[in-house]
């Protein structure tokens, strides 16, 4: 599920031709690299929120707020991640997501 975690972490300046190039418009393809970054985003939110779900206690309360190592090593983790936005364009410069416009279908 997590192919994110191979990625590279940097930012990289990119020829915005190589995206045109993609879909024949390069508003198209930064709409599809929004909607896989959002895709992405959630997938890591969802996957964080479910690790960090074991460590939640049902007696918690304001006064009783202590740190957990195991917890913040989780949240360190997923903060040194890459980024969505990297993952997604990544991903679409490889050929990995799949895209159509119905609009287009349709003509």
């Amino acid at each position: 599920m997590a192919n994110y975690k191979s990625s590279t972490n940097t930012t990289v300046t990119r020829d915005m031709l190589n995206f045109e190039e993609k879909t024949g418009n390069m508003y198209e393809s930064i709409v599809v690299l929004a909607r896989r970054s959002n895709h992405i985003a959630a997938e890591m939110k969802e996957e964080l929120n479910e690790k960090l779900s074991e460590f939640a206690s049902v007696s918690d309360n304001l006064e009783e707020v202590f740190e957990n190592r195991e917890q913040i090593e989780i949240s360190k983790h997923y903060e040194r991640l890459p980024k969505a936005t990297l993952v997604a364009v990544q991903e679409f410069l490889d050929g990995k997501i799949y895209h159509r416009n119905p609009a287009k279908d349709q003509q």
